[in-house]
């Protein structure tokens, strides 16, 4: 069976970017082995851990990143309340670029597309029902 390990950020400030993942998700740090001292405080790599056994942690690595259309790879994040999380993370430090809508057989979709402070773009959906 083949599952998520990690979802790993390419990020100029791995510690801003977790911070605002941090807040955002409501995860915690997870202690990594000390790196050696650079001419900065901010870390290489900072790793959220996952909230239980069936999500991935998230890796920020300090990287040159190429253009979101050379990575496609993307967060969806499901909520209760859509336009309140979009207003939440927008005061974490989020942009909402679009809200798009699409109809899948008898229902209809809608989802906001964002970029986090560094340009990685997510979706917030609406959680399904179950």
């Amino acid at each position: 069976m083949t599952s998520i390990e990690k979802i790993t950020f390419a990020c100029n400030s791995p510690d801003r970017l977790a911070t605002f993942w941090e807040r955002a998700l409501e995860r915690d740090r997870v202690p990594l082995p000390a790196e050696p001292p650079d001419e900065t405080d901010d870390p290489d790599y900072v790793l959220l851990a996952a909230p239980d056994d069936r999500s991935p942690p998230l890796l920020f690595k300090r990287l040159s990143k190429g253009s979101t259309e050379d990575i496609p790879i993307h967060l969806d994040l499901a909520t209760e309340d859509r336009a309140a999380t979009v207003e939440r993370l927008e005061e974490l430090g989020a942009s909402a670029v679009e809200t798009k809508r699409e109809r899948f057989a008898d229902r209809t979709e809608e989802w906001t597309v964002m970029e986090d402070p560094e340009g990685n773009g997510f979706c917030v959906c609406d959680r399904a029902p179950r």
